[in-house]
């Protein structure tokens, strides 16, 4: 990490979950001749450097929407490869330089059959590895849905048998895939798309969102603070009418 603290921001008011949509991988590549793969592979030095910069930041929680639910319609060439980024390059060689820095590591999304025993054990390995870390908490969203998140929620919810009445946000919230995990501060998402892509739906009810034409290979730390300079500029309310910088919900 570089150590440089970035002008213009201010370091009282740094938002303590960023989330990110990692977007624009594909077009990067076709935009250089190359195949979509290699998007891929560079995305992969993209997100370490936001999560470097994160940490530089003083952010206490950095997600990141890394395979989607609906990934797996992708050619099975590219979602091969994809798994072989995030269980070879990620859990492996990134798991442990993460983890010297402090990074703790963990995982939201579903587990079922389509996703390999060997991916799984890649994830285990690298979430009790670095369990004790306090620095910074990467969460990845692996295999998630924000309406699968839910579903699966209210399914958890009819299986304790808690009745209708004394179910409320908070029911919800415990049942969630990280019910520990703070609600996004600031959701970022990358390469000029304006939505959120079936990412964090619960969560990002007051979450900030800033969108950029950067597509996520070219993605450095330096964009991570243009967005959080731009999260410091808006007055959120939280649905008051009056102005309440940083209010809480």
């Amino acid at each position: 990490m570089t150590g440089v603290r970035p002008d213009g921001i201010d370091y009282r008011r740094i938002p303590r979950h960023v989330a990110c949509v990692m977007d624009g991988n594909g077009r990067w590549a076709t935009n250089r001749g190359l195949a979509r793969t290699e998007g891929h592979r560079a995305g992969e030095e993209a997100l370490f450097d936001a999560a470097c910069g994160a940490l530089e930041l003083g952010i206490s929680y950095f997600t990141v929407y890394a395979f989607s639910t609906e990934n797996w319609r992708r050619p099975h060439e590219e979602v091969r490869f994809l798994l072989d980024v995030i269980a070879d390059q990620l859990l492996t060689r990134r798991r442990d330089d993460l983890h010297r820095m402090g990074v703790r590591i963990q995982f939201i999304g579903r587990r079922d059959w389509r996703v390999p025993r060997w991916v799984v054990r890649r994830m285990d390995e690298a979430a009790a590895l670095t369990a004790p870390n306090r620095e910074m908490t990467l969460t990845v969203a692996f295999n998630y849905g924000g309406r699968a998140e839910i579903v699966d929620a209210v399914k958890a919810i009819v299986e304790e048998g808690i009745p209708a009445r004394r179910i409320d946000d908070r029911t919800v919230r415990r049942h969630l895939y990280q019910p520990e995990l703070p609600d996004p501060d600031l959701v970022i998402r990358t390469s000029g798309e304006f939505r959120v892509s079936n990412f964090l739906l619960w969560e990002l009810a007051y979450s900030e969102l800033v969108f950029t034409d950067v597509l996520w290979p070219d993605f450095r730390r330096s964009h991570l603070a243009d967005a959080v300079r731009e999260y410091q500029s808006r007055d959120r309310r939280y649905g008051n009418a009056g102005s309440r910088r940083d209010a809480i919900p």
